[in-house]
């Protein structure tokens, strides 16, 4: 007899505590997996030869000559320079070496980042302190400016390097330095008499305390994470406390409100996404993180009314948000200019992240929707198809004058974007006890522990070019688990099957989730649909700058016109109403799907008259579109998500 696809005389059992799953146990092919190719193989040693250049090495062997001030401190503010957090930008270069070492062993880039580590050992204090702009070039007492100076983000990025190099190469050296680092930093701040009542300006250390708590097994590090959390915000102010202790007047903040760093009120109060882009989702990352760890059920109306503050007044249609260059983050709702935004790629890597988390609270697709759109348009733009170039900013709209880049003065994005591709087989699914969440869809084998043993999955899909998902189960445990599916909120007639038996969706969907309970077999096939038409996007009438203009989207992927297909002028042209689509496959930009629309341009009816009262011809074309994530990788011209449609 065939086991029935879901029994629901049988209770499925109730969500436990969902986490990622290790590095080691999803190995990543299909779309994901050139790309991770390339970063392996150039990427990751581009990024240290550039640190290298930038002089970040100098700066952090104490076998050198002292470097100096190398980069300029920032005009208006003289308490911060790009160059105080160097270790980060290093720190993430590790990390994503660690993920490609994973991927392809390479003796080569291994013994290079064992120097770079080496060097953070000879450096490291006898009290366990770790920061190479304190120790090798500001003079400034430790921890006398946590509102401006990046120490504790600092040592952030490098706990979160140091558990990527141990979980890929097994070596624990970085790992000790990092676990005495924040075993000092544990010993400096706390509620305890004597200890300073602070936290970070820029949250990350919190999220990495958990990395280092899940990877190592000790309770300590989640503690100091909460602590940080906790203290967020809190009266008295604590930079109005330090700000005073260093001589200085509060009120001289160059950003003039603590909303830059949500601190101004404590973390549980917060309801209103406010401030600079990547400080926010990182810490409201680490508050899902620490909310899942202790079952803290206190952070949750903060972090759903965060989340949907965010993605229902602020967010791009490529899941990017922070407009604004000013404060590298959020003005005012529905401000989402075109051209002018600014939406970084860290802000969605940081987006990404902090939608993951949110699934430590069980499935929800609500989440993981956001955290795809993102992940794949947003996210995936700011790295070149040859892993060379890079883009820091990222426009919906450009004349042509907006391109990727070698390097920058500030460069946090390029081993940000890499460290996320190269992991991103922890981002496929979510485990807990009894309960298999498949989030993201990637051709892939995975090996899932549940509490009754281990289940490998074998997932053969071309997603997100094409939306059909084969699954088989060649390891199952002897108890029946919960084998949750993704369907995705762009998926409007998705099917499913069991060893070729349909099952009812709607009857076992939850949160945007197809929860598929029963006992398991092995070589047990499952097939996802998930149909991928082409959809006009339209936006709210509240977003002044996308009125009378659409957006293609297929499946996950958000498009976009190229000036190299389309030729210039692109707000020139248009969209029929009601026009047909076509889907042409291709070998360009690494083989996307490309869109064919029936389209038009118009043509002045008195070239070089800038105002006519004569209306303009209008003449047939057929307009050509490409993923988003893939521009500036040809010719440079403009670019345009945005595009006018008939009758709009």
């Amino acid at each position: 007899m065939s086991q029935p696809a879901s029994d629901p005389s049988v209770p499925r059992p109730s969500r436990g505590k969902f986490r990622p799953p290790a590095l080691g146990d999803v190995k990543v092919g299909g779309f994901f997996g050139p790309r991770i190719d390339t970063i392996a193989t150039v990427t990751a040693k581009t990024l240290l030869d550039r640190c290298v250049e930038a002089g970040m090495l100098d700066q952090i062997d104490p076998d050198r000559p002292r470097p100096g001030v190398r980069i300029p401190f920032q005009e208006g503010n003289d308490k911060c320079t790009t160059q105080m957090f160097w270790d980060s930008d290093l720190a993430k270069s590790i990390e994503t070496a660690a993920y490609a070492l994973y991927w392809r062993r390479d003796p080569e880039l291994e013994a290079r980042v064992d120097e770079i580590i080496d060097a953070y050992g000879r450096l490291q204090a006898p009290d366990g302190y770790l920061n190479s702009w304190y120790l090798r070039v500001d003079t400034l007492p430790r921890w006398s400016n946590l509102r401006d100076c990046h120490e504790l983000y600092d040592a952030g990025h490098l706990i979160e390097a140091a558990v990527a190099y141990f979980q890929a190469t097994g070596k624990r050296k970085f790992i000790d330095i990092m676990m005495r680092y924040a075993d000092h930093i544990a010993s400096v701040f706390g509620t305890e008499p004597g200890k300073k009542r602070g936290y970070c300006g820029h949250p990350e250390i919190e999220l990495a305390l958990v990395r280092l708590a899940r990877t190592t097994g000790e309770r300590r590090f989640l503690d100091l994470a909460r602590y940080f959390i906790d203290e967020r915000g809190q009266s008295p102010h604590y930079y109005d406390v330090e700000a005073a202790a260093r001589g200085d007047d509060p009120a001289d903040y160059h950003f003039k409100t603590y909303e830059y760093s949500q601190s101004h009120v404590p973390v549980r109060e917060q309801r209103t996404v406010v401030g600079h882009a990547v400080r926010a989702a990182y810490l409201y990352t680490a508050m899902a993180d620490v909310a899942t760890e202790f079952a803290d059920e206190s952070l949750e109306p903060a972090l759903r009314s965060l989340w949907a503050h965010l993605t229902e007044k602020n967010l791009y249609v490529t899941g990017g948000f922070g407009p604004s260059p000013d404060n590298e983050g959020l003005t005012f709702d529905y401000d989402l200019p075109n051209d002018t935004a600014y939406q970084e790629t860290c802000a969605s890597v940081a987006l990404v992240n902090w939608a993951n988390r949110m699934l430590g609270l069980g499935p929800n697709a609500r989440y993981t929707d956001i955290l795809e759109r993102t992940l794949y348009n947003g996210a995936l733009v700011g790295l070149s198809l040859d892993g060379t170039r890079f883009f820091y900013d990222n426009p919906l709209e450009s004349r042509g004058q907006h391109h990727r880049w070698i390097w920058h003065k500030c460069p946090c994005c390029p081993p940000n974007i890499s460290r996320l591709v190269t992991s991103i087989g922890v981002y496929l699914y979510g485990v807990a006890d009894d309960e298999i969440a498949v989030h993201l869809y990637c051709d892939s084998t995975a090996d899932l522990k549940l509490a009754a043993g281990t289940v490998r999955i074998v997932e053969t899909s071309r997603y997100p070019h094409d939306g059909h998902v084969s699954l088989r189960l060649q390891t199952v445990p002897a108890a029946p688990f919960t084998l949750s599916l993704r369907i995705p909120g762009w998926a409007r007639s998705a099917t499913i099957s069991i060893n070729g038996e349909a099952i009812d969706i709607a009857a076992v969907t939850e949160n945007g989730y197809a929860r598929i309970f029963r006992s398991w077999a092995v070589d047990d096939q499952v097939e996802l649909d998930l149909p991928m038409p082409v959809e006009t996007m339209h936006a709210a009438p509240e977003i002044g700058a996308d009125q009378g203009r659409v957006a293609l989207q297929r499946g996950p992927l958000v498009y976009c016109l190229e000036e190299t297909d389309n030729g210039a002028k692109l707000n020139s042209v248009g969209l029929r109403a009601g026009g047909a689509f076509a889907c042409e496959e291709t070998d360009d930009l690494g083989g996307v799907v490309r869109i064919a629309a029936d389209g038009w341009r118009d043509t002045p009816a008195e070239p070089g008259v800038l105002y006519s009262a004569a209306a303009p011809t209008r003449s047939a074309t057929t307009l050509r579109a490409v993923p988003y994530y893939a521009w500036d990788n040809r010719a440079p011209g403009e670019m345009l998500v945005w595009i006018r449609q008939e009758g709009e």
